[in-house]
């Protein structure tokens, strides 16, 4: 049986260092969980990732055992915002920094297929955020992403460059969340060696706003 991996099947999960390149993602399905905080520090991150996992390898087991199609289970990823954006270019008031926690689960499974999921993951063990998951809809359309190899700290400056020089340069600017896709084992990968994609979506400015004006 071929494992399906969207590391290797999506052009979207896909990205090159030092490049910022505009790309088009489909509309994907996730499991999400929301919370605030610093990531290094905030048990809204910590139990976040204790209950979407468990949820995950679930479903990738009803797949495989179920339906015949298994998986490699896809990257974490996080969305991240603030009232201060500055606070992810600048400051780094990780303190301030909201999230929104994601696994992507394949197009061919659905909320009935994640309510059996849930059913043999929670009689396993108690999952501390279940009634808080989320089963839902993203959707970026054009997005501007490029790879960041090290530290999580050391992304302020691509960040900086992105949102206030490459993105202008292509006739864009900003709308929705920042987006990173962490391609690493974040337990066993050493920080210099991280590796995670950066995407912000983006879109044409209205007309009279455009960069080049």
């Amino acid at each position: 049986m071929d494992k399906f991996d969207v590391k290797k099947s999506m052009p979207s999960y896909r990205a090159r260092h030092g490049s910022f390149e505009l790309v088009e993602v489909p509309p994907l399905q996730y499991l999400m969980l929301d919370g605030h905080g610093d990531p290094n520090s905030s048990p809204d991150f910590a139990s976040a990732v204790a209950t979407l996992y468990p949820l995950a390898y679930s479903l990738k087991f009803f797949s495989r055992n179920e339906l015949g199609r298994d998986y490699v289970i896809p990257p974490l990823e996080g969305l991240w915002w603030a009232e201060d954006m500055s606070t992810f270019t600048s400051a780094r008031d990780k303190t301030q920094w909201d999230f929104t926690l994601m696994l992507l689960v394949p197009d061919w499974l659905n909320r009935s297929h994640l309510d059996h999921a849930i059913a043999v993951a929670t009689g396993r063990r108690p999952l501390p955020r279940l009634d808080d998951v989320r089963f839902d809809i993203l959707r970026e359309g054009t997005c501007m992403q490029t790879l960041h190899i090290g530290p999580f700290d050391d992304e302020a400056a691509v960040l900086d460059h992105m949102h206030s020089a490459a993105i202008p340069a292509a006739g864009f600017e900003m709308t929705g969340r920042h987006h990173e896709i962490y391609l690493s084992d974040l337990r066993r990968s050493a920080p210099e060696k991280l590796r995670t994609i950066l995407r912000q979506p983006v879109q044409t400015p209205p007309l009279g706003n455009h960069a080049d004006e």
